[in-house]
């Protein structure tokens, strides 16, 4: 268990920021969009996949069905068939289609713009949620925790949970609200560059003399 009070965090927090910032000036979204239902669509397909492998498939289901209202009426095992390689694609597909149908009949085609109302769609988590929202809409409700921003949270001992809600409150009370859409993609950012899983990069990384550490056993 930590020993860091909330001020402590707030204060480490504030200068991890300062030292990412700089190292990734562009902090872009890793899957391929163009619309904000398309970045849904492709964050969902991202579960228990790569992105690399997301951004293979999605050009072909947006060419077949480029909105929910295609999606919606597509047959199911054609939907299957195309998104197969993401893995878990029979219920991916299933949620898909049960969430173009739900924004279809309920928002008029368009995604809805807060996180209750996402959270309400098929297959759509916080995570998801807040990817969605912050990056094509613009609405900041939080703070979206995939494996490289929950690995991240612990080492540099912003949380002492492993559970997704708790360690985006953990984060979203260190980090001030007007970069939480930023620190989100720093953390991943860093996350795949230098704080990896397995050997941490830590003679390398811009906040060495910050980082507590937790956790980890063998760096390089």
């Amino acid at each position: 268990m930590s020993t860091s009070t909330a001020s402590d965090r707030a204060g480490r927090a504030r200068s991890i920021y300062k030292r990412l910032r700089p190292e990734y000036p562009k902090t872009l979204s890793f899957l391929d969009f163009g619309t904000p239902w398309q970045l849904l669509v492709a964050t969902v397909l991202a579960a228990q996949c790569t992105d690399e492998r997301v951004n293979q498939v999605t050009p072909e289901l947006f060419r077949r069905w480029p909105g929910p209202g295609e999606l919606a009426g597509a047959d199911r095992e054609e939907v299957e068939a195309v998104i197969r390689s993401t893995g878990f694609y029979r219920q991916k597909a299933k949620n898909l289609q049960a969430a173009a149908e739900k924004i279809v009949a309920e928002h008029g085609g368009g995604l809805p713009p807060t996180m209750e109302e996402m959270v309400a769609l098929p297959g759509v988590a916080r995570k998801t949620a807040n990817i969605v929202l912050s990056q094509a809409l613009g609405v900041v409700e939080g703070i979206a925790v995939d494996t490289h921003v929950k690995r991240l949270a612990f080492r540099l001992d912003l949380t002492d949970s492993d559970k997704p809600d708790k360690i985006e409150r953990d984060l979203c009370e260190a980090f001030e609200r007007d970069i939480w859409a930023e620190i989100n993609q720093l953390l991943i950012h860093h996350g795949r560059a230098v704080c990896v899983a397995r050997t941490p990069k830590c003679s390398i990384c811009q906040a060495n003399d910050l980082c507590p550490k937790k956790g980890v056993t063998k760096s390089a």
